[in-house]
């Protein structure tokens, strides 16, 4: 119970930690408003990892490769410590646990990249019908909009049916190819580790 309760909590702070690092990566990407509250939220949050791993890992092309990095290395970080938790530390002389594991993390950062869009999403299309001019709109369309573009002709009797469709490309994603790829690199580890 004390491992289930370690385990929980590890997962649980770690995919919070990711997702705050890539909507840190994502709103720069965007060239969000960063005078908006949360944006500010964002950076004070993570400044403390990201601004020392700049000066190791050099942005490429604009993109903040260090952020995305540390996001990465908090994924591995969080499936190590779930592994040693859950078997013995003889299982990490083998190189094919590391190649799952490495893979798994860069899986983990898809996934939280996948759940941090469908979040905005969902998030937009409530404000749009709530309250439309929200302070949190700009920020929310600058992350969503290059997303929902291609789809902005599914109108229907004067709705938006763009995030809609949207949420069920993501969830079909979700559902077949990353699922798929999560059981494999997991089958891996467990022919390994028995």
């Amino acid at each position: 119970m004390f491992v289930d309760t370690l385990q929980f909590l590890i997962k649980t702070l770690s995919g919070l930690f990711v997702l705050v690092l890539l909507l840190r990566f994502y709103l720069q990407v965007a060239r969000a408003p960063f005078k908006h509250p949360l944006c500010q939220f964002v950076m004070s949050a993570t400044n403390f990892l990201v601004l020392p791993a700049r000066k190791l890992v050099p942005s490429v092309r604009n993109y903040d490769t260090a952020t995305m990095l540390l996001a990465w290395l908090v994924c591995l970080l969080a499936n190590v410590l779930m592994l040693l938790l859950g078997s013995l530390p003889e299982v990490f002389t083998f190189p094919q646990v590391w190649v799952a594991l490495f893979l798994l993390s860069v899986l983990e950062v898809f996934k939280q990249s996948l759940t941090l869009l469908m979040g905005a999403v969902i998030v937009q299309a409530v404000l749009s019908w709530v309250n439309p001019y929200n302070p949190i709109a700009p920020v929310l369309d600058s992350l969503t909009h290059p997303f929902l573009r291609p789809f902005r002709r599914a109108v229907v009797g004067g709705v938006d049916l763009s995030p809609l469709v949207l949420l069920l490309i993501i969830q079909v994603i979700m559902m077949l190819p990353v699922r798929m790829l999560e059981a494999s690199f997991l089958m891996q580890l467990k022919v390994v580790i028995q």
